[in-house]
């Protein structure tokens, strides 16, 4: 009877690649002054009703100072998410998918407020999204 050496099963994995340790690390900075612009926004709808002028007509029309507390609440939830996701922790980078996915949202229903802006912050959160997923998960492993 002869004895085999117990073999991984799984291959060991590449090493972590710099450039996804970078992006990841990039849209955590993003987030973070994604979520402070947004915080500025917010306090600027909110104080004032003239800041944003509409063009047109649009289907989701909500008062500018809803809208100010919506970029308020974002603001602060995505800033913190950033924060996170600069911290290494676990649950920053599935949060910061998902409140990123409801910030494009949030800008494609503000569009007609700011059209450059909206398309610029849609960009933006584009990017951290596809940063948060394909970068390496080693940098956020519970330690």
């Amino acid at each position: 009877m002869t004895q085999h050496a117990a073999t991984p099963s799984h291959r060991p994995s590449p090493a972590p690649s710099p450039w996804a340790a970078g992006g990841v690390v990039f849209a955590g900075v993003l987030m973070m002054v994604s979520g402070i612009l947004g915080i500025l926004n917010g306090i600027a709808g909110i104080a004032t009703d003239d800041v944003y002028q509409r063009i047109g007509n649009y289907m989701y029309e909500f008062s500018l100072t809803t809208w100010g507390v919506i970029h308020l609440v974002m603001g602060v939830l995505i800033a913190f998410a950033g924060w996170g996701v600069l911290q290494g922790m676990a649950w920053a980078r599935g949060v910061g998918v998902a409140l990123t996915a409801l910030y494009l949202v949030e800008y494609f229903m503000f569009l007609p407020y700011a059209p450059v802006w909206s398309v610029i912050s849609i960009a933006i959160g584009v990017f951290v999204i596809w940063s948060l997923v394909t970068g390496d998960r080693t940098d956020t492993a519970p330690r």
